[in-house]
């Protein structure tokens, strides 16, 4: 279906790889597919996530060592293998994150820690490129509260903003990678604002 509606929007070719993120050896296998396939990567778009629930902290470490695997590592073993063929390509890396990444939120614990290591190491991994003088451009996302159906049903009875739309945050998203800016904010006035004044704070 995701490849039908590729071709549909004008897509010249689409091709779909399945497997899980819970595997880290399966971002290798994608990387390959990549390259075997298209000839080489140009931009690698992270925005995978695993299942968590909107509550309290439980307990349950071993949730947050599954999440961590999902939405940590993995981003990290599919950048490995695809980094020398960006290098070659002078290419971009996209990060989709979440303000749960820069602020420390109730009922998030478990996502919240996978977003903040995101932030972490690719923040760093920029800075190693540019000392490095590795034409590899990385944008981090830190999104709001979006209209996807998993969001709505964990956070709408909780959250009283109203969530902003997914089509225009996915073309915010491109735009971004586009110009290849460091970070992207989406909305601004939910994201970047609260975080300047907790900055001035």
């Amino acid at each position: 279906q995701v490849v039908r509606r590729c071709l549909e929007l004008g897509a010249a070719s689409a091709r779909f790889v399945s497997g899980t993120m819970e595997d880290t050896a399966f971002a290798q296998h994608v990387v390959r597919e990549a390259q075997s396939s298209l000839g080489g990567l140009d931009m690698l778009i992270l925005n995978h996530v695993g299942a968590s629930y909107f509550g309290f902290f439980d307990g349950d470490v071993e949730h947050v060592r599954k999440l961590l695997e999902i939405n940590f590592l993995s981003y990290v073993a599919m950048t490995t293998s695809a980094l020398p063929m960006l290098k070659e390509s002078e290419g971009s890396i996209v990060v989709v994150s979440s303000m749960a990444g820069k602020v420390g939120f109730p009922f998030t614990v478990p996502y919240s820690a996978t977003k903040f290591a995101l932030d972490g190491f690719f923040s760093s991994l920029r800075q190693e490129f540019a000392i490095q003088s590795i034409n590899v451009s990385i944008t981090l996302c830190i999104l709001g509260f979006i209209d996807t159906d998993r969001a709505v049903r964990a956070a709408a009875e909780v959250l009283r903003e109203r969530p902003a739309p997914r089509d225009e945050c996915a073309l915010e998203i491109l735009k971004g990678a586009a110009l290849r800016r460091r970070e992207l904010y989406y909305r601004y006035s939910s994201t970047r604002l609260p975080l300047l004044l907790r900055d001035c704070a």
